[in-house]
C-alpha cells in the first residue's frame, strides 16, 4: 500500500539525510542506524499532517545538532594539529 501523503517525500529525504550524517557518528554507524530506524518505525502510523510536520521539524533539529557536533570535532582536531598545547613541558 502506497502512502498518498504529500509529506512522504519530505520524510524520506529526512531519513536519507540522517542516514548519511550517521556515518560519522561517534558511537558508530550501526548504532546510529538502529536508533534512527527505531525512531522512524515508532512513528510510522502517524497520519496527522501537523504531527508529521512536527516530527520532521524535530528531525531537522537533530540534523543541525549532528552538524554542530561534527564541526566541533573537526575544529578540535585542527586546533590540536596547528596549535601547541601551552601546558606541555
Amino acid at each position: 500500500m502506497t502512502m498518498a501523503n504529500p509529506l512522504r517525500g519530505e520524510v524520506v529525504r529526512l531519513y536519507k539525510n540522517l542516514l548519511f550524517l550517521g556515518r560519522e557518528y561517534p558511537k558508530g554507524e550501526s548504532y546510529f542506524r538502529e536508533r534512527l530506524k527505531r525512531a522512524f518505525l515508532k512513528n510510522k502510523d502517524v497520519r496527522d499532517p501537523e504531527k508529521i510536520k512536527e516530527l520532521i521539524g524535530r528531525g531537522e533539529f537533530v540534523i543541525k545538532e549532528l552538524e554542530a557536533l561534527y564541526f566541533l570535532r573537526k575544529y578540535r582536531a585542527m586546533k590540536q594539529r596547528y596549535y601547541e598545547d601551552k601546558e606541555s613541558p
